[in-house]
């Protein structure tokens, strides 16, 4: 069988099909991925596995595929449809399942496609990554190990998460009271569209919706809010509009990003400022998770609040692994993943878009005005470099900067009291990326300069 072993990434699976993925090598793959999954339940014990699916055109059929492969091998399989990445986590967590499959590419281009694995423990979920046994079952599709069963399992379908995931995010905020807001979301055609419409179901807000039809072609642009250009549409429409604000989930809706009433995109280091603001007035003391990349504004409005921070890895599996050991109420990564203990520590929206509303409720400014109150630090964007000389490029600028205090976390970090960078390589492209912040806008693009400077000049490609 003819397996890429580079499809198995830092988070999930991922690669383009049918080249890379497709319906032959998907059987040896969910057949490793089931066979890890099941290997240390107890005999006889019930195992039950989500599996759910988004809207690219080849998920059907490689959907299908891994349904037959797992009745094979004599799985219990509750089937949740097309849903978003969320709402499957919601699914596996709220209704106690053992584990889950999802069929996604995420954000990336039409081509592609992937799984998402997951499963549960009584601290949370685990997403199946690399530090969590992806690397076990890429070793063991490729030898296309898998267990062997006698009985063919069953399958039931399920509906009505959507309902059950408003109400608890609901729930979670406190079902709290929200004026009437205008707000544009741009769903890019894909899974973000469905919890959104849930959602302004049930809040009275007048939102004007943006390619909200699912199509796994992505006619209006890709699903990924952190290229820029993919966000000019729904930039324009909120000013046009008048609008409080924007939405932009990405291809899974496990990302969303915010325009304030400008235009502007709103740093998603600012939201999540403002929920862990508005949650350690419940949770006193609590404890904060933040990436690496950007550090500033959330660590500083957590210490105002009498909260603590925990700087992570980068990546969503690391900051969901993080929480399962160490705990924390609420984690927010700078590409617009937030993370909830009350969702199984797993990605959740619907609680984001609620905070910010019920704080633009009680604030009663305008978004922007918000925004500029909870800054703590200026960020200067991310800047990636197709190098083939990564190790050497940051062993250089650990020398260059060796007076500043070295934080090798993820890639290098080096903190000066009035500014700081962070230089990492993508766990998912071959890209080097370099992220700069300082507590004001001139020195932030002083630093910034000078380390793109430094790292063209010392670059091979």
């Amino acid at each position: 069988m003819n397996i890429n072993p580079g499809i198995f990434k830092g988070y999930d699976i991922r690669a383009i099909y049918p080249t890379d993925i497709n319906e032959e090598n998907i059987v040896p793959i969910v057949s490793a991925i089931y066979t890890f999954l099941i290997r240390d339940q107890y005999p006889n014990r019930p195992f039950t596995l989500v599996v759910g699916t988004d809207m690219r055109t080849s998920s059907p059929s490689l959907t299908k595929t891994a349904i037959k492969t797992l009745l094979d091998l004599g799985a219990n399989i509750v089937d949740i449809g097309i849903v978003s990445t969320p709402t499957f986590y919601f699914a596996v967590s709220h209704y106690s399942y053992d584990a889950g499959i999802q069929i996604t590419a995420s954000h990336n281009p039409k081509e592609w496609n992937g799984i998402k694995i997951v499963r549960n423990s009584p601290k949370g979920l685990i997403k199946i990554g690399k530090p969590t046994g992806l690397e076990e079952i890429k070793e063991m599709a490729l030898r296309g190990n898998s267990v062997k069963s006698q009985v063919r399992g069953t399958i039931v379908k399920k509906s009505g998460m959507l309902s059950d995931e408003v109400q608890n995010s609901l729930r979670i905020i406190g079902n709290p009271s929200i004026k009437k807001f205008k707000i544009v979301a741009d769903a890019a055609n894909a899974m973000g569209s469905q919890y959104i419409g849930a959602l302004f179901e049930k809040i009275d807000a007048h939102l004007i919706k943006m390619n909200f039809n699912l199509d796994g072609t992505f006619p209006a642009h890709q699903p990924d809010p952190l290229q820029s250009e993919t966000l000019v549409d729904l930039q324009k429409r909120v000013v046009k509009e008048k609008a409080d604000l924007g939405l932009a989930p990405d291809g899974d809706g496990d990302r969303l990003f915010f325009i304030d009433e400008n235009g502007d995109v709103v740093p998603p280091t600012i939201i999540t400022s403002i929920v862990a603001k508005d949650l350690l007035k419940k949770y006193k003391g609590e404890k904060i998770l933040i990436d690496i990349r950007y550090i500033l504004t959330p660590q500083r409005i957590v210490k105002e609040n009498g909260g603590t921070t925990k700087i992570t890895k980068v990546g969503h599996a690391y900051i969901t692994e993080e929480m399962n050991k160490n705990g924390g109420i609420f984690a927010g990564e700078s590409s617009g993943h937030y993370f909830f203990r009350e969702t199984g520590n797993s990605e959740s929206q619907m609680p984001i878009i609620l905070t910010v509303l019920k704080v633009l409720t009680e604030e009663n400014k305008p978004f922007s005005q918000v925004v500029d109150d909870y800054r703590r630090g200026f960020e200067s964007g991310e800047f990636n470099f197709k190098v083939t000389n990564a190790k050497e490029i940051m062993e250089k600028l650990k020398q260059k900067y060796s007076d500043g205090i070295l934080d090798p976390l993820d890639g290098i970090a080096i903190n000066y009291p009035s500014w700081r960078f962070s230089v990492r390589t993508s766990n998912t492209e071959p890209l080097l990326r370099l992220n700069v912040e300082a507590d004001d806008k001139k020195t932030m693009e002083e630093k910034r300069d000078e380390l793109l400077k430094q790292i063209q000049t010392l670059s091979k490609t």
